[in-house]
């Protein structure tokens, strides 16, 4: 069957991944900070690999300010809760995905800024919503939805200027696109390991300019300072509570080593080629809507006819692995227009051919021959 739903976890990885994770669960298998044999400082050593890699992807100086977490989700938790644990203002955007939207709507005290019917979100909006109590501005390099980016860059320069945290979802593009912690001026970037990245499942993380302003999540052992009460407040151990899955950590460090030899330029050449090209062909199609622009990254969204977009997803069943429907992100389906049917979702990957693009667009185009409307 043809996959084509990268946006939500790659399937396949480069083979030094599965290697590692195989390798790494049971031959190492230590665990990190527990103690001063082999297989704990092994275990360490795979962490502080991995931390060295990634801020090399993201050009961070400081690698100990790298924690990791189970999902991308996690990191946007404890990144907007240990913000605003004395409460304030957090600013988001209608393209943000639930796993900013439902943290800040808890905390009451959010503006959301409307994007246009293409999925952007501008700057100046933004800015104007900029409070004396806003403590926080969150916004995604892309859109899970159609792929649009954002003006991250500008958005950071003004934050800066407002003295204002800027945290950056960089779960759709870490890997997949330039993720440059300096020219975006982020105060946080939080990442999956599962996608661009091309890690195994329940990997992510979250990057910490200041982590001595960040309150963590969760609380508890650290393997270090073991003789306090107090959670330890030095990097990463202030966020590294309980065990860590070393082996995904380890294997994730691969995925990262895989993706800086490739190149991320290289590999957003690569995927930008296909979706550009598929989505050509469906605005070739007269019963195919298409939504976002063609600033972003290799996510596609479209419906055929008056068609839910479940159905077509249905009737994709079997040949092609694609997502329909809202893809936890509400507000998004309201800025492009499509909260009644939803959307489908095609995202290419590294993986991903010229040939995956003709079979694709073939099959939605039969679709669209068949549908009335």
């Amino acid at each position: 069957m043809l996959y084509l739903d990268n946006a939500a976890t790659t399937v396949r990885k480069p083979p030094a991944v599965y290697a590692t994770l195989m390798k790494s669960t049971v031959f190492t298998n230590g665990n990190a900070g527990r103690g001063t044999h082999k297989k704990s400082m092994d275990a360490v050593r795979a962490i502080v690999n991995t931390q060295d890699l990634i801020a090399q992807l993201f050009n961070i100086s400081e690698p100990q300010n790298i924690v990791f977490t189970q999902n991308a989700t996690y990191a946007l938790n404890t990144a907007i809760y240990g913000t605003l644990k004395n409460g304030g203002h957090v600013i988001v955007t209608a393209m943000d995905h639930n796993s900013v939207l439902r943290p800040a709507y808890r905390l009451g005290n959010c503006t959301v800024v409307n994007a246009n019917n293409v999925g952007y979100v501008s700057a100046e909006d933004v800015e104007k919503v900029i409070r004396s109590d806003t403590a926080l501005i969150v916004c995604t390099h892309a859109s899970n939805v159609c792929g649009t980016l954002q003006p991250v860059y500008e958005i950071g320069r003004i934050a800066k200027e407002h003295g204002v945290p800027f945290l950056i979802d960089a779960a759709q593009t870490a890997g997949c696109a330039v993720v440059d912690a300096e020219e975006m001026n982020a105060d946080m970037i939080a990442f999956s390991g599962h996608k661009g990245l091309m890690g195994p499942l329940g990997t992510g993380g979250l990057y910490v300019r200041n982590p001595e302003k960040l309150y963590p999540l969760a609380v508890g052992g650290t393997g270090s300072n073991s003789e306090s009460i107090v959670q330890p407040d030095f990097m990463p151990d202030k966020f590294h509570s309980g065990t860590m899955n070393t082996p995904a950590i380890a294997a994730l460090g691969s995925g990262v080593k895989y993706v800086l030899d490739r190149g991320v330029k290289a590999i957003n050449k690569h995927e930008r080629a296909l979706a550009m090209r598929f989505r050509e062909n469906l605005l070739n199609m007269d019963n195919v809507k298409v939504y976002g622009d063609s600033a972003s990254i290799a996510t596609v969204a479209f419906n055929v006819g008056k068609m839910d977009s479940g159905e077509v997803a249905e009737r994709l069943k079997g040949r092609a692995a694609v997502r329909a429907g809202y893809h936890c992100a509400p507000l998004a389906h309201r800025a492009l227009g499509t909260v009644g049917t939803g959307a489908v979702r095609v995202s290419f990957g590294l993986f991903n051919s010229k040939k995956d693009v003709g079979k694709i667009t073939d099959y939605v185009y039969r679709i669209s021959r068949n549908t009335k409307g």
